[in-house]
């Protein structure tokens, strides 16, 4: 396609803009001076595809008078007229041939008087072209349904004047005029993402550029590929994000000298628990344990299971012993999640086989024959199939019995084990029970009225296999042998 702007032009424009090489010439060619502009003009795409700073570096190189308004910063429909009388004054008054002084009203109540007030405003303005943006424009609020065909119709009355619309999705009837051009902004591919952020890496003492380079690229890379593409629709601000809250954790080896920065294979295998857990990608203002205290997190893990230490719990399949989040939950608590999630993943009908007085001797003998088993060994068994499918819904008092018949049976002094407490009051049990309900880890099925602790209530646990092992090591109890395969 031609460019109506000659290649002095456009060269700065591709290397800032980059990754937009097609956009940027469609909107050279409809917005160049000399030929007819269109009155309207669309531009969508989703989020982070560099609409609004592509219109935003061409409307610097061209010689056209433009303002653009940032319709989400408006509160009401007034507040976006009357932001945009201001804009265009300004605008006017910066441009030196059409450099007036105009008093216009700066009260606009509706799309009439903002139609007038903008006509007194580009009147006389005939040499060049005026060009109105409006930013996210769709997501204006307290918006009628007449407020953007209005805008559409603007050129009728001011034939000098170009309305651009950045929208996220164009819907059919949206404007209510049909042929507006529309120029869309794919979201950026995988390899243009990664070459966005490859051009700015974060600063690391004592190392070359090009090694610095090198290792930033691939960095980018192994974030955008474990942590980031699995979660989420990747953008670019969120690669971003992601790759500075990991940058100082990932090259901490760097800096204190056991690694080079040609070394990755050796500081990815270090860091490796760094892309294990997803605590990177949630933003929150409570304080969480850093990235760079990840690697350590396995051996408190261990540590836990031969200390009874109930370490911070996160989500996974793989188990708790890799991904930790900020949750500390008591011994009762603890106890009765894993009840609730035993509760949610077994049959009833399998009650009497699992949670029965012969079944847990016979249980514990077991365990008796397996004392040799190492907690690592623990540790890398499967989950059961049982307890990767959809929590079931259970009454309050079976729950209650699962929780007496699994951590409040005397085991044998000849097992090694502790031997846990009982007779706990009811009272201190519904009340924790009441906390779980309150904190979102157990959820309402059905049932119960208004009533927390109604018996007729039907309840869910919400969390998923690797939070129940790691709760349960923590308080002593492998979920694995209580559930049926």
């Amino acid at each position: 396609m031609g460019s109506l702007l000659p290649e002095e032009l456009l060269a700065p424009l591709n290397e800032s803009i980059r990754c937009r090489e097609l956009q940027i010439q469609q909107l050279a060619c409809l917005i160049a001076s000399g030929f007819p502009s269109p009155p309207n003009l669309v531009l969508h795409g989703t989020e982070a595809t560099g609409k609004t700073l592509t219109i935003n570096a061409l409307l610097q190189s061209i010689d056209h008078p433009s303002a653009i308004i940032p319709s989400r910063e408006c509160i009401t429909t007034r507040h976006l007229l009357e932001r945009t009388l201001t804009e265009v004054q300004h605008a006017l008054e910066e441009d030196e041939e059409e450099a007036r002084q105009v008093a216009v009203d700066g009260r606009c109540e509706s799309i009439s008087t903002f139609v007038v007030q903008l006509q007194r405003l580009l009147q006389g303005h005939h040499k060049k072209r005026f060009i109105l943006v409006f930013e996210n424009i769709d997501r204006q609020r307290e918006a009628a349904p007449t407020l953007l065909p209005a805008l559409a119709r603007l050129h009728e009355t001011i034939p000098t004047l170009t309305t651009i619309f950045i929208i996220t999705t164009p819907r059919p009837s949206l404007f209510q005029t049909p042929g507006l051009p529309h120029i869309h902004f794919p979201p950026y591919t995988r390899s243009e993402l990664i070459s966005l952020v490859s051009t700015t890496p974060l600063p690391l003492p004592a190392t070359d550029p090009t090694s610095l380079s090198t290792l930033w690229t691939r960095f980018a890379t192994l974030t955008h590929d474990t942590l980031l593409r699995p979660a989420s629709t990747p953008t670019l601000p969120a690669l971003l994000t992601l790759c500075t809250r990991l940058w100082p954790a990932f090259t901490a080896p760097i800096r204190s000298g056991h690694h080079t920065a040609r070394e990755f294979p050796k500081l990815l295998l270090r860091n490796r628990p760094l892309f294990q857990s997803e605590d990177a990608l949630r933003d929150t203002i409570i304080t969480t344990p850093t990235p760079s205290s990840l690697p350590l997190l396995p051996q408190l893990s261990q540590a836990g299971e031969k200390t009874g230490y109930n370490h911070p719990v996160g989500g996974g399949s793989g188990g708790g012993g890799g991904a930790a989040s900020s949750l500390r939950l008591p011994q009762l608590p603890a106890q009765l999640l894993v009840a609730a999630y035993l509760a949610s993943h077994t049959p009833a009908k399998h009650d009497t086989f699992l949670f029965s007085k012969h079944s847990q001797r016979r249980r514990r003998r077991r365990r008796h024959n397996r004392t040799t088993t190492t907690s690592a060994g623990r540790k890398n068994r499967k989950i059961s199939r049982s307890m990767l499918v959809g929590a079931q819904a259970w009454g309050l008092e079976r729950m209650l019995a699962i929780h007496a018949a699994v951590f409040c049976a005397d085991d044998d002094e000849d097992d090694g084990n502790r031997r846990r407490r009982r007779g706990r009051g009811e009272g201190e049990t519904l009340t924790q029970v009441a906390t779980l309900v309150g904190m979102r880890l157990i959820v309402r099925a059905g049932g119960g009225g208004g009533d927390v602790l109604a018996g007729d209530a039907k309840w869910r646990v919400n969390v998923d296999a690797g939070v129940a092992r790691a709760v349960g090591r923590g308080v002593g109890c492998e979920v694995e042998e209580w559930v049926v395969e």
